[in-house]
């Protein structure tokens, strides 16, 4: 019986089998280096999160901002409150806002502006004019 067929058979198998055994170790070595890394920002991240909850600690409590009325002018009013430098009356507001200047909505907005002074939103400095609080 001629045996040199099967030993080059199993030449070829143990070959294949050294080959996958090769390239398992170097998906084994590249997956290590990739956990450590993974490791490594996971302890980042506890360090980041008790450093911040540390300093949380520290800051004075923020009051809650009281919500605003349920009406689609509200949040439009704030938003030109932020971009003004100064103290706006009723009537400004009413052409930042694009709205007609009838009598009916410059009082109209008078009105949300004296809700907002009411809910610490919004400061009235003098009669008719009305500031961001800070």
């Amino acid at each position: 019986m001629n045996v040199e067929p099967l030993l080059d058979a199993l030449g070829l198998q143990e070959d294949a089998a050294r080959a996958l055994a090769d390239g398992l170790r170097t998906q084994i070595t590249e997956l290590q280096g990739r956990l450590h890394e993974a490791e490594t920002h996971l302890e980042h991240l506890a360090i980041t999160r008790k450093t911040v909850t540390a300093l949380a600690d520290r800051l004075p409590a923020q009051a809650t901002s009281p919500e605003l009325p349920d009406h689609p002018d509200y949040p439009h009013i704030l938003a030109v409150f932020n971009q003004a430098s100064g103290p706006l009356r009723a009537r400004d507001v009413c052409e930042a806002l694009d709205h007609e200047l009838l009598p009916k909505n410059i009082e109209g907005t008078r009105a949300k502006l004296k809700r907002l002074v009411k809910l610490g939103i919004l400061t009235e400095i003098d009669t008719g004019n009305f500031a961001r609080k800070l």
